[in-house]
């Protein structure tokens, strides 16, 4: 009984409630969901810009090496990251044997030159008395043969002399240019081999970058373009490109780009780092940074139309410059985007458009 008369009562109800879609009624219009402030692309001048990775090299390296033979190294002067000067002392080996074979040289020149002088004055009187006859033609020829011998010994002895002076100077290791200290293996106390090398040189102190690039991007690159290379700390550093590589890697396809790079304390051979190629400028339709929203790897704006509904475009970035984005593609130059708010809204979404919010507004709510 009760249950028949719960269903009688909801009956009416029901009834009324359907009444008004029966009759043809219009829904009520559905309620904005956010309210956004609206931006439009404009025409911007940017550059253009070919980003590249690669090594800080040193331009040149200079190696030291041990010219004597034999000799034990008594003194080393320099170390690793010192800074040299051509021709400055880095090392010094005992000279003591050096010394005392260089005596002994200058001893037997002293001995050929006075055996020399005696021989040129026996072919000098051999030479007066040999148109009367005096002497035999067998004597004749000694004379003047001995004359020949001993200048020839003359010349031996010097020779001698110059080799170990020679000798002499290779006990003292010298900077062949200017620069900086990179490696060194010479220790005191070594008796090192002749050729071992005992210290390396940045010549110059000078320093590139070995950037790669693609075989497609090499065209675009000139002898002269500014390079900005961007260090690990936030450091930026100005280049120019000194030479272009003639060939390409066959198994990475790549090619090389020498750049010359200003100084700067926190350079160091081997350091990786990423730099930019300044080619130009060139205009571009731009966006701020805030209208755009990444969903799922890719870019979209939200473009809104006559009904202040939102329809999702996927669009193409390209260059930024600071909080502009240029955009390649996907979007119409006079079209009306979403710029705050942009990350809240999904297809078909109704917005009430505000105006654009003073710097430093908070961000819209739902």
């Amino acid at each position: 009984m009760n249950r028949t008369r719960l269903a009688a009562l909801a009956l009416p109800c029901l009834l009324g409630l359907s009444a008004p879609l029966a009759q043809g009624a219009e829904p009520a219009p559905a309620r904005p969901a956010l309210t956004v402030s609206t931006t439009r692309p404009s025409q911007a001048i940017l550059p253009l810009q070919l980003s590249a990775n690669g090594n800080v090299a040193a331009w040149q390296e200079a190696l030291v090496s041990l010219e004597a033979q034999g000799l034990r190294l008594t003194q080393v002067l320099v170390n690793v990251g010192d800074t040299v000067r051509a021709g400055q002392l880095l090392a010094r080996l005992a000279d003591e044997t050096v010394q005392a074979d260089l005596a002994q040289a200058r001893a037997a020149l002293l001995e050929a030159e006075a055996n020399a002088d005696e021989a040129v004055a026996n072919a000098s009187r051999t030479r007066q008395v040999q148109a009367g006859g005096a002497l035999s033609e067998q004597q004749i020829s000694q004379a003047l043969s001995a004359e020949r011998a001993a200048q020839a010994r003359v010349l031996a002895a010097r020779a001698s002399v110059q080799t170990q002076e020679l000798r002499l100077r290779q006990t003292q290791v010298l900077a062949p240019d200017s620069g900086v200290i990179s490696a060194r293996s010479a220790t005191v106390g070594a008796v090192p081999a002749s050729g071992t090398e005992l210290f390396r040189l940045i010549r110059q102190n000078r320093l590139e970058w070995r950037a790669e690039v693609t075989a497609a991007e090499l065209p675009r690159l000139r002898r002269g373009t500014r390079v900005r290379l961007g260090l690990p700390s936030g450091a930026q550093v100005m280049g120019e490109v000194r030479q272009l590589a003639p060939t390409i890697d066959p198994q990475t396809r790549n090619a090389l780009v020498y750049v010359d790079l200003k100084p700067h304390p926190e350079l160091r051979p081997g350091l990786f780092a990423r730099g930019e190629f300044e080619l130009g400028q060139s205009p571009a339709l731009t966006l701020p940074q805030q209208a755009l929203v990444v969903r799922d790897g890719f870019s979209y704006v939200f473009e809104l139309d006559a009904q202040q509904n939102v329809q999702q475009r996927k669009v193409e970035t390209g260059r930024r410059q600071g909080e502009q984005v240029e955009v390649l593609r996907g979007l119409a130059p006079g079209a009306t985007v979403v710029l705050q708010g942009a990350g809240f809204l999904n297809q078909g979404d109704r917005v009430r458009v505000s105006n654009p919010p003073a710097s430093g507004a908070p961000a819209a709510q739902r």
